[in-house]
């Protein structure tokens, strides 16, 4: 699975960010960055990785730190397959 290319689609599709996420690298900032990414943003998006890996992802695997680049969001999505 190309993980950047999944997540992409999902930030895409659930926070309606458009073609400017195709930019996006690893050292993107997200959380505190995007307006879009807001406490529901970060639900919308756990709940779409959830359905499309067939994952649980805990309350307590949630951080702050998951969601603060591109790059750290890839590696969390990459530690639940």
């Amino acid at each position: 699975m190309d993980i950047e290319k999944f997540l992409k689609s999902i930030l895409q599709q659930h926070l309606q960010l458009g073609d400017e996420v195709n930019s996006y690298t690893k050292e993107t900032p997200l959380l505190g960055a995007l307006p879009e990414l807001d406490s529901m943003g970060v639900v919308n998006i756990i709940t779409a990785i959830e359905e499309n890996l067939g994952c649980v992802i805990e309350d307590d695997e949630i951080s702050a730190e998951s969601f603060e680049t591109f790059g750290s969001l890839m590696d969390f999505v990459e530690s639940k397959i």
